[in-house]
């Protein structure tokens, strides 16, 4: 696509003010069923170091959701901007603690140490077919994901509305392993996201963790 930056701008603009229209009743269902997928799909997150997202302009709130995984054993990271076309740190985080104000007034946590996620829950204002991610423009997960060796386990979450056929990838996009929406998992498998139980996905899981041990 000749304009693909145009075409997202547009894109993007639309489907946060879609979001951000959801009627609370709705958004709280949708919200639940993203939660349970998550915990049920996801059950070898207890022992992983997660990095999640503070909730921003109707996104789906995660932080419910690995709360649970906190209590059975994980670390929680929130990411920190640190420069314009730098790539993200993550901070340790725990509920209640300590906040500031971070780029795009978005808090995160006040003076904790830096930690390396092995898997991310990433918000996603649009993603298609592929399992490509529609962002808010900055690129700061691709341009973070770039940089590690040993690639984290990534689940971008949404919600269907925010479906798209096509997000235009360009080199640097990189496609998530997972998408999760109230509708259920979906897997990208070459280059085509697929549904998936959250029994099927979370044995998936549990062998890759095995396998790369």
């Amino acid at each position: 696509m000749e304009n693909w930056q145009a075409w997202r701008k547009q894109e993007r603009e639309r489907l946060i003010a879609d979001r951000m229209v959801v009627p609370p009743v709705l958004h709280q269902q949708w919200s639940r069923s993203i939660s349970a997928l998550l915990q049920q799909g996801f059950p070898n997150l207890k022992r992983m170091i997660i990095g999640l997202y503070w909730p921003f302009r109707g996104e789906y709130d995660p932080r419910s959701a690995v709360r649970y995984f906190m209590e059975a054993g994980a670390t929680l990271a929130i990411p920190e901007v640190v420069g314009k076309d730098k790539p993200l740190c993550f901070r340790e985080w725990w509920p209640d603690m300590p906040m500031k104000a971070g780029a795009y007034n978005i808090p995160v946590p006040l003076g904790t140490q830096y930690i390396q996620p092995d898997a991310l829950i990433i918000p996603m204002v649009g993603f298609d077919q592929q399992g490509y991610r529609l962002g808010y423009g900055s690129g700061y997960f691709d341009r973070t994901l770039a940089t590690y060796t040993t690639s984290p386990r990534t689940i971008g979450v949404a919600f269907e509305l925010q479906r798209l056929q096509n997000v235009h990838p360009q080199p640097h996009d990189i496609a998530m392993q997972y998408v999760v929406t109230e509708a259920g998992i979906f897997q990208a498998d070459q280059q085509l996201l697929r549904p998936i139980s959250t029994t099927q996905c979370a044995l998936d899981n549990a062998v890759a963790q095995v396998e790369g041990e």
